[in-house]
């Protein structure tokens, strides 16, 4: 399992906006400076992640970008999923078991299901309320 450029860029994105003061705001251009992110694939992560909840967006020359929510209350799991849909380390436990043909008696499965939930677990238990600055 590998994250997406994308995913990557939201994570590190997300990850400044959690650091800034409160109700302090950061431009596309501050974000894109400070995570060395291309500001044209920066504005469509940041549009997404305000689509998702994630981020409010403020508009005109003063406007930027902040959380929508305490960093805390903020994971990596949240991000990820707004960038990539729903996780899933194998066809067989994305829930709509599309493309297994041996969902019942399959002795793989267990194995991923297992992989699965710890995966989740961690990157829902992984909040930007618990990571420190750079």
């Amino acid at each position: 399992m590998q994250l997406s450029r994308k995913a990557d860029y939201a994570l590190r994105a997300v990850a400044y906006v959690s650091q800034l003061k409160k109700n302090e705001l950061a431009s596309i251009g501050r974000i894109a400076k400070a995570r060395n992110i291309p500001r044209e694939f920066l504005a469509k992560i940041l549009k997404e992640l305000t689509r998702a909840g994630i981020l409010v967006s403020f508009q005109g020359v003063t406007g930027g970008y902040r959380l929508a929510r305490p960093a805390r209350e903020v994971s990596f799991l949240d991000v990820i999923e707004a960038m990539e849909g729903p996780v899933s380390v194998n066809l067989c436990v994305d829930g709509s078991h599309a493309g297994c043909t041996r969902d019942k008696g399959c002795e793989i499965r267990p194995f991923f299901v297992k992989q699965q939930d710890q995966i989740l677990k961690a990157l829902k238990r992984q909040t930007f309320g618990g990571i420190s600055s750079e």
